[in-house]
């Protein structure tokens, strides 16, 4: 088992509904357990188009057997079950789920870059990591 940590962001319907539901899909993902969870921050949305609603957002530490790459498939297939949609980089999500972090796994492809690429320098990823560490 590796423990992992993921970041969970949503700026579209019912927030809060969205993280919990999020959340209780990723508890239920064979060879996987939620550890511990962080409490949902908000925060102003970063790039992307003007005017978007503001973002909730929290990190979770998980214990898995799946692989860093099927893991992310795995959160994307999450993330079209809630109904979420791609428009622009950055746009507004009904749900982002995000690996932050995978054991102490260095990864760069084109698919998956762990460490997060940009999670230093987003108060609205590391504040909720920081709780679940």
């Amino acid at each position: 088992m590796v423990i992992c940590y993921l970041g969970v962001g949503t700026n579209l319907g019912n927030r809060r509904k969205n993280i919990k539901e999020a959340i209780k899909k990723i508890s239920t993902l064979k060879d996987t357990r939620v550890i511990k969870e962080s409490k949902v921050f908000k925060s102003s949305p970063v790039g992307g188009p003007v005017g978007q609603p503001n973002y909730l957002n929290s990190a979770l530490k998980i214990q898995t057997k799946i692989s860093a790459l099927n893991l992310l498939k795995k959160l994307k297939k999450i993330e079209n079950e809630m109904g979420r949609v791609k428009t622009v980089r950055f746009g507004p999500r009904l749900i982002d789920l995000d690996i932050l972090l995978y054991g102490d796994q260095l990864t760069i492809t084109k698919a998956l870059t762990i460490p997060h690429p940009r999670m230093f320098t987003r108060d609205f990823v590391i504040k909720p990591l920081v709780q679940v560490l």
